[in-house]
């Protein structure tokens, strides 16, 4: 079998009507997401599922332990597979050298870290409503990690870091999809 060698120059070509279709859908989901007080966004209603999925997922990855590694797992698992999800989509699509999919699986990526710093930031509250019973993931996490008077802490760092990841994709896609060097060209005079 033979490795086929990847370059940073030969992305499949994007449509000017899907660039335009994407880039209206980030700027409309950022502004969508900055006007959100609730901490929960529609595309968070996937990611939930895929949440939820994770931890009996990690916990049979984990041994099933009840106590240990094995429980620290199964309980980070619902954050993990969260984010190891639209990561997996994301290198499938840059291997198949497609702007449109790893941008928006990245962009969806780091959407995630939006929620999870709600979930983090609700540690202590215990506010937000749960699927299942009990303590909330981080609740837990942070108890075993004492890092629990820090929750607000982290949570902000992990929003930020999702919004910056988000712009960051929006920005790489625009640079992907328009290229300068469509909108320049130079003219450089030759010698005689």
């Amino acid at each position: 079998m033979e490795w086929r060698t990847l370059t940073l120059d030969d992305w499949k070509p994007v449509s000017r009507p899907v660039a335009l279709v994407a880039m209206a859908f980030y700027l409309l989901f950022l502004l969508y997401a900055a006007r959100n007080r609730s901490g929960f966004l529609f595309l968070d209603n996937a990611n939930l599922m895929i949440h939820e999925a994770g931890h009996p997922l990690f916990g049979i990855l984990g041994g099933g332990a009840e106590t240990g590694f094995g429980h620290t797992l199964m309980i980070l698992g619902g954050t993990l597979l969260e984010l190891i999800v639209p990561l997996a989509c994301a290198a499938y699509f840059f291997f198949r050298r497609e702007s449109t999919g790893t941008a928006c699986c990245a962009f969806w990526f780091f959407e995630n870290f939006l929620y999870i710093g709600t979930y983090m930031a609700d540690a202590r509250a215990s506010a937000l409503l749960l699927v299942g019973s009990g303590d909330s993931d981080w609740e837990v996490l942070f108890t075993r990690w004492n890092l629990m008077l820090r929750d607000t802490q982290i949570a902000h760092i992990t929003r930020t870091l999702g919004w910056l990841g988000m712009l960051a994709c929006i920005f790489w896609f625009a640079w992907r999809a328009f290229p300068l060097k469509q909108f320049i060209t130079l003219q450089i005079p030759t010698a005689r």
